[in-house]
């Protein structure tokens, strides 16, 4: 998975004078826990843009002035109701032998031949929620499509999980192909085509 550097600032004073001093300088109030303790740090609001922005996933390297460094990964996230702005990040400390659970973008390969006969890719999950060791998660869950006909879909059973593991029900669907107008018309369409071709076929030659 790929990870991100953001340079941050350990701050001791987490009261509210302290924090709105810090927004209006243009910083991001966080905080990290699920370690020994808990860390607040703050960082230019600009430093998160790669990391709230994006539909990828990383871990983040949070790099004190201190000369300290801990791994973490985004786990919730205030933005200003009217401005958008962001207003407080929560981080979870990761550690190499404690496992983590994340949500992974969901990516398909293929092209399902019910969406080539005029059928429609619907998504039920854009994420995946799985759990395992940092290191072994990876930047997308690609599921292949290929086979998926009109009516088909495709389970959570379905995908990869290498290292490890997705946290979803089995009968959890990812996606399906649905029918389309197009197809109705289309079946519609060759239905009628046959009757006529049947009748055409019984109705006596003329002499």
């Amino acid at each position: 998975m790929k990870s991100l550097t953001i340079n941050a600032s350990q701050r001791e004073s987490v009261g509210k004078k302290a924090t709105k001093a810090l927004r209006n300088a243009g910083q991001v109030p966080c905080v990290i826990y699920g370690g020994d303790t808990i860390v607040h740090f703050a960082a230019p609001e600009i430093a998160f843009k790669n990391l709230v922005y994006t539909p990828e996933v990383h871990t983040v390297e949070i790099a004190l002035d201190n000369g300290k460094k801990l791994n973490a990964i985004l786990q919730d996230i205030q933005f200003h109701p009217v401005t958008d702005r962001i207003l407080h990040i929560d981080f979870i400390e990761i550690f190499d032998d404690k496992p983590i659970t994340m949500e992974i973008p969901f990516e398909t390969s293929g092209a399902a031949k019910g969406v080539l006969n005029g059928g429609v890719l619907r998504f039920n999950l854009r994420r995946i929620k799985v759990k395992g060791l940092a290191a072994a998660l990876p930047d997308v869950i690609v599921g292949d499509i290929t086979e998926l006909k009109i009516g088909n879909k495709l389970y959570v059973t379905d995908l990869a999980s290498d290292g490890f593991t997705i946290l979803h029900s089995e009968n959890t669907v990812v996606c399906q192909v649905r029918t389309s107008r197009n197809v109705v018309e289309d079946e519609e369409e060759g239905a009628e085509e046959g009757a006529e071709a049947a009748e055409a076929a019984e109705a006596p030659a003329e002499a």
